[in-house]
C-alpha cells in the first residue's frame, strides 16, 4: 500500500511485489470431515431439497402478510410454513433460490389465494397444516411438502393457476 509523502520511509529498501503462491503438485480432493462427496447433496426421507439463498423465502413471504384467505380454525403462521416449505423445494428443483412465483404456486396449490376455495380442499389443508407453524414440528411440514408432487412443481405459475381452477385434485395425484 502506497503511503503519504510526508511519511520517512527507507529508499534503499525492496519494495513488496506480488508473488504467485508456491505450485501444488497433487490435485484439490474433498478429504475434510464436513464435505460433500463428489455424490452431491445427500438425497433420502426428512433431509429436505437443498438450495441456494433459501432464507430469502421469509423476506418474500411477508409480501403475502395479510392477504392469504384462511377458514375458521387455520393460522396464517402454519399456512406460511406449510407452504414456505413447498416454494423452497420448487426452487431448489430449478436450482436457484427461491422467488416470489415459488410462493405464489405454493399458495395456489393450497388454495391459500382462493377467497372461495373448495371445502375439500379447506378440510385437507386444515388438518394437515395445523400447528405446523410450531418450530418443533418438522415431521409435519415435510408431511406437506412431499403431498405436493414434483411434477405440480415443475409447472409454470400459470399453468398451475389453471389447473387450480379446473380441478385442484388433479395438482396432488400426479
Amino acid at each position: 500500500m502506497a503511503a503519504p509523502e510526508y511519511v520517512p520511509t527507507d529508499p534503499v529498501a525492496d519494495p513488496r511485489s506480488y508473488r504467485s503462491p508456491p505450485r501444488r503438485p497433487e490435485s484439490w480432493v474433498t478429504d475434510r470431515p464436513a464435505e460433500v462427496g463428489g455424490a452431491g447433496q445427500p438425497r433420502g426421507e426428512l433431509l429436505g431439497n437443498q438450495g441456494p439463498d433459501q432464507g430469502y423465502a421469509l423476506h418474500l413471504v411477508r409480501l403475502f402478510e395479510g392477504k392469504l384467505h384462511l377458514q375458521d380454525g387455520e393460522h396464517e403462521e402454519d399456512a406460511v410454513a406449510g407452504c414456505v416449505g413447498v416454494a423452497l423445494k420448487r426452487a431448489s428443483l430449478f436450482g436457484r433460490a427461491p422467488v416470489v412465483y415459488d410462493l405464489r404456486v405454493a399458495f395456489t396449490v393450497w388454495g391459500y389465494l382462493d377467497e372461495r376455495a373448495d371445502p375439500g380442499l379447506v378440510e385437507l389443508r386444515r388438518d394437515l397444516f395445523e400447528g405446523a407453524g410450531h418450530p418443533h414440528h418438522y415431521g409435519l411440514r415435510r408431511a406437506i411438502v412431499d403431498t405436493v408432487p414434483e411434477s405440480t412443481l415443475r409447472r409454470s405459475h400459470d399453468e398451475v393457476t389453471e389447473a387450480y381452477a379446473s380441478d385442484w385434485r388433479a395438482l396432488f395425484s400426479q
